[in-house]
């Protein structure tokens, strides 16, 4: 049988506070749609989409 892969954050305390932050820019070059994906704190996520 296949094993199903699960994230976990494991060892670190304050590790249970990060979010997943999927950001959709428009690429001066080509003009597409570029998705930037970053882990960062709940404290902070409104930070990281207030800043381009």
């Amino acid at each position: 049988m296949a094993k199903k892969a699960v994230a976990k954050f494991s060892g670190k305390a304050g590790s249970r506070n990060m979010v997943k932050c999927i950001r959709m820019e428009k690429s001066p070059k080509t003009g597409a749609y570029v998705f930037t994906e970053k882990m960062v704190d709940a404290d902070k996520a409104k930070d990281y989409f207030a800043k381009k």
